[in-house]
Formats: C-alpha cells, sequence, structure tokens
C-alpha cells in the first residue's frame, strides 16, 4: 500500500508517453499522414489516443488494421516510424500542470528520471526539445539494457544512475507493464488514469500501489 510519509522517495521515476508528456497530438498527426498518402480519410483523434502508448506497431494496427506477419506492415510501419523521427515534438508537450510538479521536486532536491520503452532515436531529441535533457537525472530507453519493461532492469539502471535506493524510489506509469515494472523492482506504484489507456476500467486491476486520475492528483501524493 502506498502511504505517504515525511521521509521524501530517493527520486521519482516517469514513464514518457502518457506520463510525463503528451505526445498523442504528433502520434494522430503522423497516422493520419499516412493514411493520406494511402489516400484514406483521417481518424478521430479519440479512436487513435488511447492507443499511443503502444507505439508505431499500435499506430498501424489503429490505422490500417495490420499485424506485423499481414503484406505492407514493414513498409507502413518504416514510414510511420520515419514521419514520427521528422516532427517528434511538432505538437508534443509536457502534461498541463506537469512542469510544476517537476519544479517541486527539483527544489525538495528529489531527482527524477524518465524510464520509457521508446527508443533513444526518439527520446533523446525529444527530450532535449522539451528542455527536460538538463533537468531529469536519467533518461533510459531499451537501447541502454537487455531487457525492457515490464522487466525491473531499467528501473534499477535509472536508480543506480542516481544513486537512489529502488525500494525508497517510486515510479508513475500508465501503461500495466509500468506497474509490473515498479513492483517487479520493490518500487512504490503509482498509475495514472489521465494517460492513454486503451481499457480504462482494467485500472484498478493493475495492482498499483495508488491511482491518480490527474496530474494535480499526482503532484498532492508526491508532496
Amino acid at each position: 500500500m502506498f502511504v505517504k510519509t515525511d521521509q521524501k522517495p530517493s527520486a521519482v521515476l516517469f514513464d514518457l508517453d502518457g506520463t510525463l508528456i503528451d505526445t498523442a497530438p504528433d502520434f494522430i498527426r503522423c497516422l493520419n499522414q499516412l493514411r493520406q498518402f494511402h489516400n484514406l480519410e483521417p481518424l478521430a483523434a479519440e479512436q487513435i489516443r488511447p492507443s499511443v502508448s503502444n507505439g508505431a506497431r499500435a499506430m498501424i494496427r489503429v490505422g490500417f488494421g495490420l499485424e506485423p506477419e499481414h503484406d505492407g506492415y514493414v513498409e507502413k510501419h518504416t514510414a510511420f516510424l520515419d514521419l514520427y523521427e521528422a516532427g517528434v515534438a511538432v505538437e508534443t508537450t509536457l502534461f498541463e500542470g506537469m512542469d510544476s510538479l517537476l519544479e517541486n521536486l527539483e527544489a525538495r532536491g528529489i531527482p527524477w528520471g524518465i524510464v520509457t520503452n521508446k527508443p533513444v532515436r526518439f527520446a533523446e531529441p525529444l527530450v532535449q526539445a522539451l528542455g527536460l535533457a538538463q533537468r531529469c537525472a536519467t533518461l533510459i530507453c531499451p537501447d541502454h539494457v537487455s531487457e525492457r519493461k515490464p522487466h525491473p532492469e531499467p528501473l534499477f539502471l535509472a536508480c543506480q544512475r542516481i544513486g537512489a535506493a529502488p525500494e525508497q524510489a517510486v515510479y508513475v506509469g500508465d501503461h500495466e507493464r509500468d506497474i509490473e515494472a515498479g513492483r517487479n523492482a520493490g518500487m512504490r506504484t503509482i498509475a495514472v488514469r489521465y494517460g492513454y489507456i486503451e481499457q480504462p476500467h482494467t485500472v484498478d486491476l493493475w495492482q498499483a500501489d495508488i491511482i491518480a486520475d490527474t496530474v494535480s492528483d499526482l503532484a498532492k501524493l508526491l508532496q
């Protein structure tokens, strides 16, 4: 059970897409550009947004009904990634209220970092473009480890780089794999319901220590 105490956490680690930053507008823009290239009508944002945390593979499934084993998948997957890499931070922003939350952590001397399944070719320029590269204590991508979330290795590496004890750290995420990774690492976990969640009713089943419905709720939990 997540219990607030007077002892501040050794670190706060965040998932990236759907937790720390709102990348959905750029995913939506790129997918609809690709659909337009194939003479298809754009999809509504609400059809795409819930799948953003599952990356390019989910975008091709939502946009074209294709899985990796289908003809045409590789071509569209590659084209989507190229479009995204060319405009990784056109419309992406921190979630409203997140900058103040980070400033509060920094003012209290609590290091924060990012642990994401987003490849470094996208994550690094994105974090740089948003002015977060000099603020976050570490950025861990799949390129830095042999196992990605829900394996705890990325979280252990983040704590090692920060010099934080995992059992005293907090991991925040908007996907079940985030919460599983945090639990596997022995961390306290917070699931955020404001993220990109395909089946919102399942959040209560993820076994997070606590759930934050909004960034404001999250900020209060981390006070």
